[in-house]
């Protein structure tokens, strides 16, 4: 039996940028990706600290170092500059490795740096 348990998480990210009039998705630092593990494409689950919107959407690769966080799209209307998120990815896994598995936990501060 497989079930569906956390793979990885950036937790406090501050939003930089949204802009609706991009097709879609999350724009995340290319460094933060590497850092937690993510990968372009991947779907991830979005949930906003400052007014509890909650949605998914799918990665895109940022600049390099630039500390950027951006909903693009239509997810634009569900933050706002400023705001703190949480970006958690899931993955399947067997039963049997549960106890063995580690998420990836990136914990950010106000600039999107990492702090733990």
């Amino acid at each position: 039996m497989n079930i569906e348990i956390l793979y990885s998480k950036i937790h406090n990210a501050t939003i930089t940028d949204a802009n609706l009039k991009y097709k879609g998705s999350i724009t995340i630092d290319k460094a933060l990706l590497k850092k937690a593990k993510l990968f372009v494409g991947q779907k991830v689950e979005i949930a906003n600290l400052n007014n509890g919107e909650r949605f998914s959407t799918y990665i895109i690769e940022g600049e390099e170092n630039s500390k950027t966080i951006c909903l693009n799209g239509a997810a634009a209307r569900k933050v706002q500059i400023g705001d703190k998120i949480i970006i958690m990815a899931y993955a399947s896994c067997n039963i049997n490795e549960v106890e063995s598995h580690t998420p990836t936990i990136l914990i950010l501060d106000e600039n999107n740096n990492i702090i733990n």
